[in-house]
């Protein structure tokens, strides 16, 4: 068997960096708080982190916009020097740069019909000291407050003996999400709230349902934070708030029946 290339951290740090630069054009604040939340300075290996066993993470994210891994993904790098791996869908890596990128950074592309070679790899790389993003509610949530979660961080985090660090990402999805496309106004000056929540630790033998509605109460947390302290008031009725804020968004029953009719799709689809 052929020795697994290395990632290139070079297109990593070019993605981040490209990101950053977009940021910095696009004038778009980013609030963070909760950082005192993120592993200890003596646990970070400098620029260029050098990987411990034991020493990685679950990096758990909501999912509300096509947009929230990035700013997740710029404040870990920007806190932590972290080089995240994604877990990124079959359906998305078939596009041909998408998949480039997989494989240049040790991505991990999962199959949602069938997900067990993936979950096998992600725990591999949380052993051997990788920090794994994973977005578990498994698709954008239309009502904007977070969906019910898949267990597989929460096992995965368990199995492989590391800590999950819950990020709730507020704000991005109004530049882009499910029926709201890109463009200059949705995106000029848009601030986004970044919160992280105290690591939660997951023994081997632990109740895996009971931990996972854990994490899910922690990112809703989160997100309650962020919703409390973003530097917007939202006008009445606004599409970007959920319901129980005075929104319009999706009702939490009408996403659940859209839920349901999605994963029939992907258990064709893959």
């Amino acid at each position: 068997m052929p020795a697994k290339r290395n990632p290139n951290k070079f297109v990593y740090r070019g993605i981040v960096f490209t990101g950053l630069a977009a940021r910095s054009l696009f004038r778009i604040p980013v609030i963070p708080s909760g950082l005192e939340n993120l592993p200890a300075d003596e646990e970070i290996r400098g620029l260029n982190r050098t990987r411990v066993p034991g020493k990685g993470a679950v990096v758990a994210i909501t999912h509300f916009g096509y947009l929230d891994f990035a700013f997740a993904e710029l404040l870990m790098w920007r806190k932590l020097k972290v080089h995240m791996r994604f877990l990124v869908t079959k359906k998305a890596a078939k596009k041909k740069f998408v998949k480039a990128v997989c494989d240049w950074c040790e991505h991990v592309v999962v199959d949602r019909a069938d997900g067990a070679a993936a979950y096998r790899e992600s725990v591999e790389k949380l052993r051997a000291g990788h920090y794994l993003a994973v977005l578990p509610e498994a698709g954008v949530s239309r009502s904007f407050t977070v969906r019910q979660l898949k267990t597989g961080a929460v096992r995965m985090a368990a199995e492989a003996g590391v800590p999950i660090i819950p990020v709730s990402i507020w704000g991005a999805h109004r530049m882009k999400t499910r029926a709201h496309g890109l463009s200059l106004k949705s995106v000029w000056k848009t601030p986004v709230r970044v919160h992280v929540s105290e690591m939660i630790r997951v023994d081997a033998d632990a109740d895996v349902v009971k931990e996972t509605r854990r994490l899910q109460d922690e990112l809703q947390a989160g997100i309650d934070h962020c919703i409390d302290t973003y530097p917007v008031a939202a006008e009445p009725g606004a599409w970007w708030m959920p319901r129980s804020r005075g929104g319009s968004a999706m009702g939490v029953e009408e996403q659940q029946v859209l839920d349901a009719a999605d994963r029939e799709k992907y258990k064709i689809t893959g």
